[in-house]
């Protein structure tokens, strides 16, 4: 228990701290903001604080933080000292700079940030890489929430796309979607979020007050459980892969761009981004605490370790049984509030990329009608093969740390332009060339070579981009 409550006062102390290290070279400050400068009322729209806090809240908080800790915690009670140090010094630091540069930006999404501050090149890349990873993650998202609810609540254990309920329910889900990613944030996604965010809070705050009536097994780390994951798989690079969302997730940066355009003052970014991705952490870690648990009680049978099903036992082991379901109704809905706003940054990113105004919803329309054919291929493919989930999971880990990288980057070139403390976010960005680049060099899924040659490849890779890094700003030393 010592090693978890540890975990837990770095993250209270690092967000006290260094976030406000961070928030001061940023320097916000009182211009307007394009929610009121650029208002359109569809995406650029002003909202409070704390709306803005609790909408962002439910837009990066998906299953990654519980998959990411379910998986994560079997390499042991190390994950309780690395998602906090990870969460403050790269996570927290990216997810503030991706917003607060949009902000300053016009409310740019991230591809529009890369193009401007990396170049032209690199924005052909990464906008087909954004749009793969959010198209993989809203097609996930789709059937995770759908298995869980008519699991828990309809009581199937069936999952076929062929099951006439489970087609529906995944329809449904995709319906809901698509109005999400159409209508004005403000009118479903701003009015709904925030009463689902602070449900999310609630489901994961009855787990934690379940460790002390009931009991929690923790182990605290030690040198003999340094990293003890059960398929003996190596903690550099997989551990920062496999717990992305909680610790840091290039995903988060194509949602801080969308709540770039609702918050009303500069000085909100602290809270909005960098508070909020403390808050996943927080949830992460709890998630994490709770699985570590229930796996050394032998409650979770082999074949569900590490899914999405072990949120059902967590859920029946901690909280009473007729609140239960409210825990596991929480989490449905974390895919739900992911995988919408998945669509409405795709659906935004390619409008910026075209020039086409969202204002008339005939323009939203004519991008959104491909996307949502192309999600329904996936997903027919995804419910029609096994191992889908592994695999689609494995690739969009893959996209979604690879994205993480230019947003790092981005604002490491901004800050050299102020002749500004860069190194805060030029770190992190190149340690995740490195924990990118071996994964995929040692992944099945890539070039599956060794661990020692994958790593060796990822420290050449790092230093390339390093010496990139430094033919793009030494102009302005």
């Amino acid at each position: 228990m010592i090693t978890f409550l540890i975990g837990i006062l770095i993250l209270i102390f690092g967000y006290i701290f260094y976030s406000r290290f961070v928030e001061n070279i940023f320097s916000p400050d009182n211009r307007e903001t394009p929610a009121r400068k650029l208002f359109d009322g569809v995406d650029f729209v002003p909202m409070t604080k704390n709306r803005s806090s609790l909408v962002h809240l439910l837009n990066i908080a998906g299953m990654g933080p519980i998959i990411g800790a379910v998986q994560g915690i079997l390499f042991g009670p190390i994950a309780f000292i690395l998602i906090p140090l990870g969460c403050i010094f790269a996570g927290g630091v990216h997810d503030y700079f991706a917003g607060m540069l949009s902000v300053r930006n016009e409310g740019a999404q991230i591809t529009g940030l890369i193009n401007k501050y990396m170049g032209k090149n690199e924005f052909k890349f990464f906008i087909i890489i954004v749009s793969i990873m959010l198209l993989l993650l809203a097609t996930v998202f789709v059937y995770t929430a759908g298995d869980l609810f008519v699991e828990r609540f309809l009581g199937i254990n069936e999952f076929s796309i062929t099951n006439p309920i489970v087609l529906k329910t995944y329809l449904a889900i995709l319906s809901y979607f698509i109005l999400a990613t159409l209508f004005p944030i403000d009118k479903i996604i701003g009015k709904f979020y925030p009463i689902l965010g602070v449900m999310l809070i609630l489901g994961t705050g009855m787990i934690l007050a379940g460790f002390f009536i009931n009991g929690v097994n923790l182990e605290n780390l030690t040198l003999a459980n340094f990293n003890i994951h059960p398929k003996n798989l190596p903690l550099i690079p997989m551990f920062f892969m496999t717990v992305s969302c909680g610790l840091l997730s290039g995903f988060h940066s194509t949602q801080a761009t969308i709540i770039s355009r609702t918050i009303e003052n500069e000085k909100d970014g602290k809270r909005v981004f960098y508070g909020m991705m403390c808050l996943e952490s927080l949830i992460a870690i709890i998630w994490a605490a709770a699985a570590m648990d229930v796996y050394a009680l032998n409650l979770v049978p082999q074949n569900i370790i590490g899914t999405a099903n072990v949120v059902n036992i967590i859920a029946n082991k901690f909280v009473p049984l007729n609140l239960a379901f409210l825990v596991t109704l929480a989490i449905i809905i974390l895919p739900i509030t992911s995988g919408d706003t998945a669509l409405r940054g795709l659906r935004i990113t390619l409008a910026e990329a075209f020039g086409l105004s969202q204002k008339r919803i005939v323009n939203r329309l004519i991008i959104v009608i491909p996307i949502i054919a192309i999600v329904l291929l996936i997903l027919y493919w995804a419910k029609t093969h096994s191992d889908s989930f592994g695999f689609i999971w494995r690739y969009f880990t893959f996209f979604n740390q690879l994205i993480a990288i230019p947003t790092l980057l981005c604002a490491s070139i901004y800050l050299a332009k102020k002749k500004k403390n860069y190194y805060i976010t030029l770190i992190p960005a190149l340690f995740y060339v490195f924990i990118t680049m071996a994964f995929i060099f040692h992944e099945k899924i890539g070039f599956n070579l060794s661990t020692t040659a994958s790593n060796i490849i990822g420290i050449i890779l790092t230093i390339s981009i390093g010496i990139y890094f430094y033919k793009k700003v030494k102009i302005y030393a």
